[in-house]
């Protein structure tokens, strides 16, 4: 048996893309700016050339973007009452794991010292979004000054060694001694390489190996001409260095295609496999992302799976 189409069912459908044509057509036509208007500038809200509709969807972007502000600060002075008492049951802890109150044995031991690892946890999700807050904001201050990205380097590898060590995954820093001074703000730089690496500790199996890197670099821009790569930069040629790249490199799980650009979103998180790795606000890279666009930088993650990842972010030297 043969199924026909009625004609009579097709009509409204034709005539309800016809009028969706039309609209489409006159939106278009009445938000597009005016010879006298300024070019590539979209009339305000109250411009009398824009329809309803798209009146109407400027107004209730405008109201979610005030609800997502007040509910951000909300979270945020909550996320703040939180730090006092947090530091009082860390501060105890850390008295009785030493000992001066008073002997424990290996079960009171090893409770103290999960409740501590989950204080920690605590404490640095806090920070996080008590920073995700401030960007979010506009709040956060930034102190940008000509420095030594080298000596900041260091200061946070040396943090992050023992950490490293601990779970058995050797940690390298490579980065020149003539590496140019760069104008940054030395404690957001470290707190997005840390961001980086806290990664990187979590994915990286024992056995395996991080490398925190920098050099000089060139930076072209997309609009550029030639030797551009697939990812719009292209390594650095004899005096063009306009740039210095930092670069955080792991052998861990890798990152499936499909999640490299989103991963900088916030709250996204990659599926992970069934080995239980203790998941995280999905805020760390996030935060780098912009904490490195507050720089006027860049920042992109390379990885395959099951082929490790390569996070990297450039900042531009004074004047270029």
């Amino acid at each position: 048996m043969q199924l026909v189409k009625s004609k009579k069912n097709n009509a409204p459908k034709r005539s309800q893309r016809k009028k969706s044509r039309k609209l489409d057509a006159a939106i278009q036509e009445d938000v597009s700016p005016r010879p006298a208007d300024q070019p590539g500038v979209l009339p305000s809200s109250d411009s009398a050339v824009l329809p309803p509709l798209y009146k109407e969807m400027l107004e209730a972007f405008a109201r979610l973007q005030e609800q997502v502000h007040r509910r951000t600060v909300a979270l945020a002075s909550a996320a703040h009452e939180l730090k006092t008492p947090l530091s009082i049951i860390t501060g105890y802890n850390e008295l009785l794991l030493s000992g001066r109150p008073g002997p424990l044995n290996e079960t009171q031991r090893q409770a103290l010292q999960d409740s501590q690892v989950n204080c920690n946890r605590l404490q640095r999700f806090i920070q996080e979004f008590l920073t995700y807050a401030a960007l979010e904001t506009g709040k956060l201050t930034m102190k940008v000054e000509l420095g030594d990205l080298r000596v900041c380097l260091t200061e946070v590898y040396e943090i992050w060694v023992p950490l490293f060590h601990e779970k058995g995954i050797a940690l390298y820093l490579l980065c020149p001694d003539d590496l140019e001074p760069v104008p940054f703000d030395y404690y957001k730089i470290q707190q997005v390489v840390s961001n980086l690496l806290e990664n990187a500790l979590k994915f990286t199996p024992s056995g395996g190996t991080v490398w925190v890197s920098g050099e000089m670099y060139f930076w072209e821009r997309r609009g550029g001409q030639g030797g551009r790569s697939t990812n719009g930069y292209r390594p650095a040629a004899s005096g063009e260095q306009n740039s210095v790249r930092v670069t955080v490199a792991d052998t861990g799980q890798g990152i499936p295609p499909e999640y490299l650009q989103e991963i900088f979103d916030d709250f996204v998180q990659v599926p992970q496999d069934k080995e239980g790795r203790p998941r995280g606000a999905g805020l760390g890279l996030a935060i780098a992302r912009r904490l490195i666009h507050a720089h006027g930088g860049k920042v992109w993650a390379e990885s395959e799976a099951g082929g490790g990842s390569k996070f990297s972010f450039l900042l531009r030297l004074s004047g270029a």
